[in-house]
């Protein structure tokens, strides 16, 4: 049980609130005014503090000037419009959350439930940063670089709040990674984390997946479908690629943002979400706004707290200890150990990486595959220097491509394709090649390929294979 101080100058909104909280089992205690709050709050400490922001005697941030009363409060405020402004004095307050007046039932239940004392709070970030020190492994983020440790700390410093957070990035540097250690050290952490890649979504079902659409609203609809805002109710929807969204939908993602509120694809009922928003993008958002591919207004509202993510080829020394990591897990999954030599280790360091983290799992999962022994040696790893130098073209040279541009020794498999032959083509006669070679095994194909095991066997099926 613990003991809630409403504060409150509505007295019909105080009651409403104060018996939800009640049924919930916790002891409540009303306010009016900030002089009234501070004589609660001097007479029994509170563990959970819902604070209006508009109070008769004054503004309600006016009573969190003694940060040592509040120090284990969890904040909630309570505001009439959830602007931007909120947003930011939510962060800077480190508030657990705000409610949107008027407030919701069910929204006020979602933040009981999610009730942490900021004590445990700080103690399990404590148990994340001595487990980093010790390992160099923060949540599922790997690296002790200067950039990296920086990317910590903002982390630490968002988890516990409930604003929006914009990454941005390279592909490949772990945005999802970041948004999901966002949500583990959250309050939502026991509720749904759901991941949506924008840009892969049709832009003519885009609007129906992600807010939902009812029976009979368009041609195929057969029945009700719950959209992504629904699916991750109480959790965190992670947008990814949020700038391939189109800007019609853009719109109505802002009024969600701004209002907690959405309709349905056919619909005129407003449902409520209780939904914190996590976005990421690969691109330079500025420019897509000056583009016009993306709202000036959302990029405000998505960008309350912004966390960048450094290419690899600027976290040199975490190389190799994400390679290591990668060894391990591998070697978790296989039953088996494998080591890299000196030289291949050397040959990572040295490679530009332009696909970030991302490449550097696929070619250590690649190498594993390839590796006939127990030493992984720079045979089956990217060289150094500019992985983009093309090999030089003989004008005189025959009208045919190698896919494989180096010597190959006596024996080993090569394909040559004709110039001009479509990509589509090529590719599906290096996927069926690796495929035979890899003895039909999917899983040493992919990794071999450098794909995901999904890809491979969507483009098996289209192969008829």
């Amino acid at each position: 049980m613990s003991h809630a101080l409403i504060v409150e100058d509505d007295e019909d909104s105080a009651r409403m609130i104060g018996a939800v909280i009640a049924r919930k089992g916790h002891t409540v205690m009303y306010a009016p005014s900030l002089r009234a709050a501070r004589q609660k709050l001097a007479m029994q400490r509170a563990d959970l503090l819902l604070l209006d922001l508009h109070l008769p005697d004054g503004h309600g941030l006016e009573l969190l000037e003694d940060t040592e009363v509040l120090r284990d409060t969890v904040l909630v405020l309570m505001t009439g419009h959830a602007s931007l402004e909120t947003s930011i004095k939510a962060l800077r307050l480190g508030a657990a959350d705000y409610l949107v007046k008027p407030i919701h039932p069910d929204h006020l239940k979602g933040v009981l439930a999610r009730l942490i004392a900021p004590s445990q709070l700080r103690a399990e970030l404590d148990e994340v940063r001595q487990a980093w020190q010790e390992s160099g492994t923060f949540a599922q983020l790997t690296g002790r670089s200067q950039a990296m440790e920086r990317v910590y700390q903002q982390i630490s410093r968002v988890a516990g709040t409930a604003v929006t957070v914009f990454i941005h990035g390279e592909s490949g540097t772990g945005k999802e990674l970041v948004a999901r250690a966002i949500h583990d050290l959250s309050r939502r952490r026991e509720q749904p984390f759901l991941a949506v890649n924008c840009g892969a979504l049709s832009s003519h079902l885009i609007e129906s997946e992600i807010f939902g659409h009812e029976r009979g609203s368009f041609t195929g609809a057969e029945r009700q479908h719950k959209g992504f805002f629904e699916k991750a109710h109480g959790g965190t929807l992670f947008l990814d690629e949020v700038t391939e969204m189109p800007l019609a939908l853009q719109v109505k993602l802002l009024r969600v943002l701004e209002t907690g509120t959405f309709m349905r694809v056919g619909s005129t009922e407003l449902q409520q979400t209780d939904v914190r928003i996590i976005a990421a993008t690969n691109r330079e958002a500025a420019h897509e706004v000056e583009q016009g591919r993306m709202r000036e207004d959302l990029l405000y509202r998505l960008n309350v707290f912004p966390i960048g993510l450094p290419p690899l080829r600027e976290r040199g020394e975490d190389i190799e200890l994400i390679a290591c990591r990668c060894l391990h897990e591998l070697g978790q999954q296989e039953s088996a150990v494998k080591q890299m030599t000196p030289q291949a280790l050397a040959g990572l360091r040295n490679y530009r990486w332009p696909g970030n983290v991302r490449e550097l799992r696929n070619a250590i999962q690649r190498a594993w595959v390839m590796a006939t022994g127990e030493v992984i040696d720079e045979e089956w790893l990217p060289s150094g220097g500019n992985p983009s130098a093309s090999p030089a073209v003989d004008p005189a040279a025959p009208d045919l491509l190698a896919l494989d541009p180096t010597p190959a020794p006596a024996g080993a498999d090569r394909i040559t394709v004709a110039l001009g032959t479509p990509l589509a083509d090529i590719e599906r006669q290096v996927i069926l090649a690796n495929y035979e070679r890899c003895g039909q095994h999917k899983e040493r194909t992919a990794a071999l390929l450098g794909i995901s095991t999904k890809t491979l066997y969507t483009r098996l099926k289209d192969y008829q294979r």
